[in-house]
């Protein structure tokens, strides 16, 4: 009941200030043992209902975090506190980046939407995969974490693939699954890499330096063609891709309504997120569903705000489900709720 009113306080500071803020507030408070204690038990969804094992990982709820809140590994002890089944840091370069100038995160209220367009910012490969060897070594924790990478800005795309075998190497140790990100808006090109023999490339020089299988996923964009879907489909029979993530954020503006459209156009460039995205990925995942016949998992992102919202994703063929902008609008009790609502009707 409270939230409410903190998120009305929030939506008066710029959307990265506002970040920044409520996750130092979590670190404070997970910081006091007892708080921390309490805070678990009222966010964390107890019961054992809804464990499940896809691509060989063991998740203890279906409930995760997207890649982009967490870019940097910073605060995976407070995201556990909350309950969160998974959660996928990153996207991860092997060279640190700032991103995009700012301002370059943007609320739609009305809508319950955001645009961004970050630009892979994060303290690049090195300094991420030290603060996760840290926090393995002294961390009492079953959080499931994803890697998810991506090339630098500056990496012409004839050599991206070395960016993702560079992170790839870089990450292995320290993080459960990858995520390969070729569909982000907000990095000039890196979308071409959707094609079918560059996604061939990256994948094989993967999975060459794959000697554990570790398993390695791959994001798509929810604005793909028929055409380039059915050439993801294909290639998941003839390379080695252990799941999908459908999907990443839209460029389609014409999901939004009246003058929320004219502000997206004043707003310029990046990737929209939110309500208005549920049924363009909902979609996108049916169709790959059908086309890849339940061989491998995927996991579903785009517009969940609710357990409503999941079931439906889990119905059209999600294994898991991954929130993001839903934790920004409904705040920390999403997990809870969304488990509580899949428990109840299953």
């Amino acid at each position: 009941m409270m939230y409410p009113l903190l998120r009305n306080s929030l939506f008066i500071l710029p959307p990265e200030t506002a970040h920044q803020v409520s996750m130092r507030a979590l670190q404070l408070a997970a910081a006091v043992p007892m708080l921390k204690k309490q805070l678990s038990h009222r966010f964390q969804y107890q019961e054992k209902d809804l464990e499940k094992t896809c691509f060989g990982v063991h998740f203890p709820n279906p409930v995760g975090l997207a890649a982009g809140f967490d870019k940097n590994a910073a605060y995976l002890d407070e995201l556990e506190m909350l309950g969160f089944g998974f959660v996928e840091i990153g996207t991860v370069t092997p060279k640190p980046q700032a991103g995009n100038s700012k301002p370059r995160l943007f609320r739609i209220p009305e809508q319950k939407a955001l645009i961004n367009r970050m630009g892979f910012n994060n303290d690049g490969l090195e300094m991420i995969a030290t603060r996760l060897k840290e926090r393995k070594a002294k961390a009492d924790s079953h959080l499931i974490v994803g890697g998810n990478i991506g090339k630098n800005k500056v990496t012409d795309n004839s050599e991206a693939w070395i960016d993702y075998c560079t992170n790839f190497k870089g990450l292995e140790s320290v993080v459960d699954y990858f995520v390969v990100n070729v569909s982000s808006p907000n990095t000039p090109g890196l979308r071409e890499l959707q094609e079918k023999e560059s996604l061939r490339k990256i994948f094989s020089e993967l999975q060459n330096l794959n000697k554990n299988n570790k398993p390695i996923l791959l994001k798509i964009a929810p604005d793909l063609a028929l055409s380039a879907l059915d050439d993801i489909i294909e290639l998941t029979t003839e390379i080695k891709i252990d799941g999908l993530v459908a999907t990443n954020t839209t460029i389609d503006r014409n999901l939004l309504t009246g003058l929320n459209f004219e502000r997206a156009k004043k707003i310029g460039t990046g990737g929209l997120s939110g309500k208005p995205l549920l049924e363009k990925s909902t979609q996108v995942l049916q169709y790959i569903h059908k086309g890849i016949a339940g061989r491998i998992p995927i996991i579903a992102s785009g517009g969940i705000f609710s357990g409503a919202d999941a079931a439906t994703k889990i119905t059209a063929g999600a294994s898991l489900v991954q929130v993001w902008t839903g934790f920004i609008y409904e705040g920390p009790a999403i997990v809870k709720n969304i488990c509580k609502s899949l428990s109840a009707n299953k």
